[in-house]
């Protein structure tokens, strides 16, 4: 039996083959390293995220997530569900408050999961991979497996919108919270002090919609790691990570800049730390190679032959 188990919620991006499957391969790395126990909800679907808001309706939004709500019910009683895709998160813990808020939105989205043969009792508990992390291990007990300390790399830490409000980390100020600081630290790396835009949004899908506003919050994002002397930029936000990293070269045409500052996640420095190679941290999913993480992760773990 695992130390800790939870109910898995991948989402479309943070599963095997997708956009943000290095994130997934690292989560999987540092449970394994915790000794964490994350099972797959069965059958699960899509949240919704941003697309049901353009048109789809409140109702069949909170459904799906019911959905979701009442399969981990069923298959993985007792569990917290689990998301690592901080859109997941949010729109998971807006349905789950709105659900046990309103009655009759409830009864409602009931009503419509019968047809499945499925009930949500209403009680299931989200939470986010780094709310696990720092909630029910703590800072002191992250850092014991760490075997290969990220000394002499300086990273920015970006936490973005959609971990950061309305929900937030318990504890965190919602204008300069400090979470991803503290686990850059934990792991041995120096954390870039005084990122003025930590919380601020990369755009979202306005990368589609209105890019020009998001490329120029991009480059912002980007150019303040730089200011502040940063190796690259790590996040716990598949959205935030892929656009910030991949939409660099469409600054640099649109602005003549030379923008080139890797975006990693939060599991990636921990699974390193952790004496993970580079294909266990997932380093090899990089547009802009995170160079100095890789050498890290490539160096032998001292004490080992």
């Amino acid at each position: 039996m695992a130390r800790k188990e939870y109910a898995f919620y991948p989402g479309c991006s943070s599963q095997l083959r997708a956009s943000a499957a290095n994130y997934l391969t690292s989560t999987n790395s540092i449970c394994k390293t915790l000794d964490i126990r994350m099972t797959a909800i069965p059958d699960w679907n899509c949240c919704g995220a941003s697309i049901s808001y353009a048109g789809g309706g409140e109702l069949s939004r909170l459904v799906m997530n019911a959905r979701n709500f009442a399969l981990s019910e069923n298959h993985l009683p007792g569990q917290d569900i689990v998301a690592t895709c901080a859109a997941c998160w949010l729109g998971a813990r807006e349905a789950k408050h709105k659900l046990e808020t309103d009655a009759q939105l409830l009864a409602d989205a009931n009503e419509a999961l019968q047809e499945a043969g499925l009930n949500y009792s209403g009680k299931t508990k989200v939470r986010h991979m780094v709310e696990v992390l720092i909630e029910d291990f703590g800072y002191a007990e992250l850092a014991r497996p760490v075997v290969k300390p990220l000394a002499g790399i300086k990273f920015a830490g970006y936490v973005g919108c959609q971990t950061n409000r309305p929900f937030g980390i318990a504890g965190e100020s919602f204008e300069n919270p400090k979470y991803l600081d503290r686990l850059i630290e934990t792991v041995g790396g120096e954390a870039a002090a005084g990122y003025e835009q930590k919380v601020t949004c990369c755009g979202g899908a306005l990368a589609f919609s209105e890019t020009e506003k998001s490329l120029k919050q991009i480059k912002e994002i980007v150019e303040s790691a730089y200011d502040h002397g940063a190796d690259m930029i790590v996040t716990p936000c598949a959205l935030c990570q892929a656009n910030v990293e991949v939409y660099q070269s469409e600054v640099n045409k649109k602005y003549g800049t030379k923008l080139a500052m890797p975006v990693t996640y939060y599991s990636q420095l921990m699974t390193v730390a952790y004496g993970g190679t580079a294909k266990e941290a997932g380093l090899g999913g990089h547009i802009i190679q995170p160079a100095k993480l890789q050498e890290a992760a490539n160096n032998p773990t001292p004490g080992k032959q």
